[in-house]
């Protein structure tokens, strides 16, 4: 049997075994952080959707949160998901690609951004916070790559602060997020938060995120970081590697963040609030061209680590 019929089988069961629904939510479209932290008020208005997975068994649950990459929801993903409504963990896919029409962002990285993502999973959680299913004091944010920078800046507070005051992750699992963005102010949640990353990342390099991830401890926020030796982006999909010519390499790019979110060019002072000043300060520091795929061996770690972070915080385990 071909490894996508026995894909197609699985998802048949897991809808069979789990209660799941579709959930509409307003959020908007903020480009950057600092639409939010400064005008969020006056961004264009966006319809999101979400499905809610539930584990068999009694509510209310404890939920995890995830949030798709560059090119969105892919099967790994879906696996860890599935992972945790197998321990009694509801489980929430934020679809911030499809909700705008786009499939993928890899190329640009200005359709679908992380500040509209975040925005769209607060929205999200808000929303989830008000169902009698849902023990909103045990709710967790978990992404990949694009999404991985969801999870890790969902953390950050004056941004956070903009947003709500209602909702607060018990736990943010970071994998392979883009740590190239330093913020100036280093706020950030006293939730647990935790990456995972490769060491072989040539699409967000594991060298930003130990430098990053010791500033925001040293801030006095609770913060891990493993990084897994040869192993690419995407480590944890069961697929070989593969070369994707026209994603951006960030392995030298590094950002400064205002207070006010306005992330700031290379080497300039000029903020980048515009898909062009992005695009123009990319091309400055990136090149295109990375490797992406699996390694069995930190594919199995990573899946474990993941159920022990979840059960730790959102189980008492």
């Amino acid at each position: 049997m071909k490894r996508s019929s026995i894909y197609i089988i699985s998802v048949l069961l897991s809808t069979l075994l789990f209660s799941q629904e579709k959930i509409i939510f307003s959020s908007a479209n903020p480009f950057g952080f600092k639409d939010i932290i400064t005008a969020l008020d006056r961004q264009e208005p966006q319809e999101v959707e979400g499905l809610l997975r539930l584990p068999k068994g009694k509510g209310p649950f404890p939920l995890v949160l995830g949030v798709a990459g560059s090119l969105d929801w892919s099967e790994h993903h879906l696996e860890y998901l599935e992972m945790y409504r197998s321990m009694g963990i509801a489980t929430f896919e934020v679809q911030s690609f499809s909700s705008r029409n786009v499939t993928s962002t890899v190329g640009s990285q200005t359709e679908v951004t992380t500040a509209m993502m975040i925005l769209d999973t607060y929205k999200a959680f808000e929303i989830l916070a008000d169902d009698e299913r849902i023990d909103k004091d045990r709710v967790a944010i978990t992404g990949w790559s694009l999404g991985g920078g969801v999870a890790l800046f969902s953390g950050w507070l004056p941004l956070v602060e903009k947003i709500t005051d209602k909702v607060k992750f018990a736990a943010h699992l970071s994998i392979y997020p883009p740590c190239i963005v330093e913020p100036e102010v280093l706020r950030f949640t006293d939730s647990p938060m935790h990456i995972m990353i490769g060491a072989l990342d040539d699409w967000v390099p594991a060298a930003a995120c130990e430098e990053l991830v010791p500033k925001i401890k040293k801030s006095g926020a609770n913060i891990g970081i493993t990084v897994y030796p040869e192993s690419h982006h995407s480590f944890d999909k069961d697929a070989p590697l593969a070369f994707k010519d026209n994603a951006y390499s960030t392995v030298d790019c590094r950002f400064k963040m205002r207070k006010n979110g306005a992330v700031l060019m290379n080497f300039l002072s000029i903020p980048m609030i515009t898909p062009l000043r992005q695009k123009i300060s990319l091309a400055m520091c990136a090149e295109r061209g990375t490797t992406m795929g699996g390694n069995p061996k930190t594919r199995k770690e990573a899946f474990q680590f993941a159920r022990v972070f979840m059960g730790k915080h959102l189980l008492d385990n």
